[in-house]
């Protein structure tokens, strides 16, 4: 199989790869583990949570968490483990994470794919109604709240934002 971790992260100048590790509905995490070249899992959601978009990575970024950089990617479809989507940044959620004494950012960006009908007046995160932003908040509360995870939102930014937080994380 591919090391999907190592495919290109830009498609176009406008356009991010992501590789979709969790899709929608799921209700536990998958991982690509590149070693084994197959998906993994990385823990179950408590109950009655399950992931409101497709979840995933950019490839060939590298976090300051040593993982690539994670994407969620805002559409009506679901697809499944190991699909890559075009798609184009729409903003980017800080967040600071405290865990065993230890902190760093572990940023989330946020995407529409380029084929995606719906979603295509999404131009910016920011314009999410703020009920779909504390919601998101919540969900990435609730998915590290068994893992002794402290979460720190440090803000929402838009797409000239999250395009500069992939290209300082790209190999």
């Amino acid at each position: 199989m591919t090391d999907l971790a190592k495919l290109p992260t830009w498609a176009d100048d406008e356009h991010v790869f992501a590789v979709v590790e969790t899709p929608r509905g799921s209700t536990c995490k998958l991982e690509f583990n590149p070693k084994l070249g197959t998906f993994t899992l990385a823990k179950p959601l408590m109950a009655g949570l399950s992931y409101p978009y497709d979840w995933g990575f950019i490839p060939s970024t590298k976090a300051e968490d040593g993982d690539p950089l994670d994407i969620l990617v805002i559409h009506d479809a679901q697809t499944y483990p190991g699909v890559v989507l075009k798609c184009r940044p729409v903003g980017v959620l800080e967040i600071e994470q405290k865990s065993k004494g230890k902190t760093e950012r572990n940023d989330r960006i946020f995407a529409v794919p380029d084929r995606s009908p719906l979603e295509t007046d999404l131009t910016d995160v920011r314009h999410l109604p703020s009920r779909a932003c504390q919601e998101l908040e919540a969900f990435f509360r609730a998915t590290n709240a068994l893992e002794s995870k402290e979460l720190t939102f440090l803000g929402w930014h838009g797409p000239s934002h999250a395009a500069k937080t992939i290209k300082r994380v790209s190999k």
